[in-house]
């Protein structure tokens, strides 16, 4: 797969990948790039810089909200949680997602 076509498919689906991490436990940013990475591996490589726009995007429709978890030791960490809203949406984009692959999976297969 060509580097372009990787970057628009991610571009599709990141904040559908992100809201379902989410929906299963809070986390930050630096567990959500390595979290992404073990469940999709290499095709879905996403650096921090990428990241952090789509967490904003989503915080601003309300669909994620924010919090501080000061750690034992060391700084405290900026943690990301799914809201009503943001789980509603997700079943929406998985919805629209599934329609969206097996209407290209029919094409591909020639029927």
């Amino acid at each position: 797969m060509s580097d372009m076509v990787r970057r628009q498919l991610k571009r599709g689906t990141l904040e559908m990948a992100v809201l379902k991490l989410l929906a299963e436990r809070d986390m930050y940013g630096y567990q959500l790039v390595a979290a992404l990475e073990e469940r999709v591996g290499e095709s879905f490589q996403v650096k921090e810089g990428t990241l952090y726009p789509v967490l904003y995007r989503l915080e601003d429709a309300n669909l994620i909200e924010p919090y501080w978890e000061p750690p034992e030791r060391g700084v405290p960490r900026k943690y990301y949680k799914i809201t009503p809203q943001g789980t509603k949406r997700l079943q929406e984009l998985i919805e629209e997602w599934q329609v969206f692959t097996a209407g290209v999976n029919k094409l591909l297969e020639g029927k």
